[in-house]
């Protein structure tokens, strides 16, 4: 079955995170094993022609889409983390936030020089993380080849932040 069949998993949880906000709940649809599996395999089937070398996931939940791609794909899978959560030397990038800002990391040495990466998270919102994560992906040598998500917020406008590398969304809102 396809992803349509299941969206009704996704549930709106008003006034979350804080006032104002309709989250998009994507955790029932994680507890449906043939959803999640839908979920997958629209998202490797959509992202096939960018052919990346590694996966990239972005804390958190981008890395439960990120390692079954990289599998089924016979790709790497690397991570990008919040500071301080990965042992080994790392480069950072700062973005911005709707208040504030915010840091993310990747090792250093996660995509080499020429690979091609595929960044992965559930939600495209405003775009921010995701335009970190292909900053850090360039300051390594690595050339974006597309980014994915489960679930597409349009009307944050976050795909135009991302530049000319192919988006692909299996749900949009």
């Amino acid at each position: 079955m396809t992803i349509e069949a299941y969206v009704h998993l996704i549930r709106d949880v008003p006034d979350f995170p804080r006032p104002g906000i309709l989250f998009k709940d994507i955790t029932p649809l994680l507890q449906s094993g043939a959803a999640l599996c839908a979920a997958i395999d629209g998202l490797v089937a959509g992202t096939r022609d960018m052919q990346a070398d590694v996966v990239v996931g972005i804390e958190s939940r981008g890395f439960l889409f990120a390692a079954p791609m990289a599998y089924a794909t016979q790709s790497g899978v690397a991570l990008i983390r919040k500071p301080g959560k990965l042992p080994a030397l790392t480069v950072r990038q700062s973005y911005a936030l709707e208040y504030g800002s915010d840091l993310i990391e990747m090792h250093a040495d996660a995509i080499a020089p020429g690979q091609r990466v595929l960044i992965v998270d559930d939600v495209l919102a405003t775009g921010g993380t995701a335009q970190a994560a292909a900053d850090l992906v360039a300051s390594v040598g690595g050339t974006v080849a597309g980014f994915a998500f489960l679930v597409e917020l349009g009307f944050l406008g976050g795909r135009p932040r991302l530049g000319s590398a192919p988006v692909f969304s299996l749900l949009t809102y």
